[in-house]
């Protein structure tokens, strides 16, 4: 098990602490993107670092801004070779500060908001998975965030992953622990001024999300159906037993979760053996159960990954984002089963169509959009 583990983890250096020193110089044609940081990680004083891999007792935040490189290749991360990095090749940060609180976060938050017209006043909020240092899901998010070419605000909510491969079960312990400031996170968005939020969430940050979701619905004080945008589960490290559990207390959602699964996510087979041979959401082979159960599958086996483990898929994904959103809303997205009545005389677009949409989605898209979430959307079973 452990040389399985090691495996996965790669042979290649990581950033560890003071990775992320400020680079004071600029390049032309580069991009800077603001995120925004909620965490649960304790503070780190040392030089280039900000959060280490420990919990702490109260969400802590910051403000930072990611620059992109010109030549920036997309799905990758360009990483120095030695911080602060060079701007004209590199992803490097170009600022980061810590927010006082809970208020500071808001107010940073409110800025945000007040720079974008109101149909953009909208918050993209990430959680990362299992075995992240703090400089990567900073430099992956910002990843995601210059590729899809999103106009929302971007928000990281960063739990206490070590970073190291044999921490699992400090992980995913730390991801437990994590629910209550993930909650407080999203309360704090909304009570902001933010119109809605529209989640990511990657590998075990799936189960913060879903424990998460869990909570507030049981918590009495629900969040408006019409705060929530797209929820999207990438590669979910998540016992299939315990989602069906999960979704039976939470309800069947309004809007279908977006689950991306491969069939050759070697990382959630190491998982799944770990739990004692239990499927996971990410890699599970009946998408018919899954969309039963509110979600439409996207299949990206066929699509190349940035790592060997084949686990961070999504990352790729991010490039044909729009042309993502646009296909997923031609299936009836957010659409009532019976404006897509596929009865003579119904109205809404029939099931043919849906199903067209789906293969040209197959032809034009490395990904293919399975075909049961769409009997279910179009109430045809």
């Amino acid at each position: 098990m452990c040389v399985a583990l090691l495996v996965l983890a790669g042979c290649g250096g990581r950033p560890g602490p003071g990775s992320l020193a400020i680079a004071t110089t600029s390049a032309p044609g580069s991009t800077e993107h603001v995120l925004l940081v909620a965490t649960t990680r304790e503070k780190d004083d040392r030089p280039g670092t900000y959060f280490s891999g420990e919990r702490a007792e109260q969400l802590n935040y910051a403000e930072t801004v990611v620059s992109i490189p010109p030549k920036h290749q997309q799905g990758q991360i360009e990483w120095p070779s030695e911080p602060p990095g060079d701007p004209e090749k590199d992803m490097v940060l170009k600022s980061a500060s810590y927010l006082d609180g809970e208020e500071g976060f808001r107010q940073a938050l409110r800025a945000q908001l007040a720079k974008r017209p109101p149909a953009n006043r909208e918050v993209f909020l990430f959680i990362h998975g299992y075995n992240t240092r703090f400089p990567e899901a900073l430099y992956r998010f910002a990843q995601v965030v210059h590729d899809s070419d999103t106009p929302h605000i971007p928000v990281l909510f960063t739990w206490a992953s070590r970073g190291a491969v044999t921490d699992y079960v400090y992980d995913n312990n730390s991801a437990t622990a994590a629910r209550d400031g993930l909650e407080r996170t999203i309360r704090d968005l909304l009570a902001s001024g933010a119109t809605k939020i529209n989640v990511l969430a990657h590998s075990m940050g799936s189960w913060v999300l879903m424990e998460t979701i869990r909570q507030i619905r049981i918590s009495g004080k629900p969040i408006p159906k019409e705060k929530v945008g797209l929820v999207v589960l990438a590669a979910p490290d998540l016992d299939i037993d315990v989602f069906k559990t999960q979704l039976r207390r939470v309800g069947k959602p309004e809007k279908p979760f977006i689950i991306l699964v491969s069939r050759d996510d070697r990382a959630l087979q190491v998982s799944s053996l770990i739990a004692g041979g239990k499927g996971r959401v990410g890699d599970y082979e009946d998408e018919e159960e899954l969309a039963e159960l509110g979600a439409i599958v996207v299949d990206l086996t066929n699509l190349e990954s940035p790592d060997a483990a084949n686990h961070s898929k999504f990352a790729q994904i991010s490039q044909i984002a729009p042309q993502l959103r646009q296909a997923i809303a031609k299936t009836g997205f957010g659409t009532r089963p019976e404006d897509l009545s596929t009865q003579a005389g119904g109205v809404g677009r029939g099931i043919g169509q849906v199903v067209g949409t789906t293969a040209e989605i197959a032809i034009t898209l490395p990904v293919t959009i399975l075909t049961a979430p769409v009997r279910v959307l179009s109430g045809s079973q």
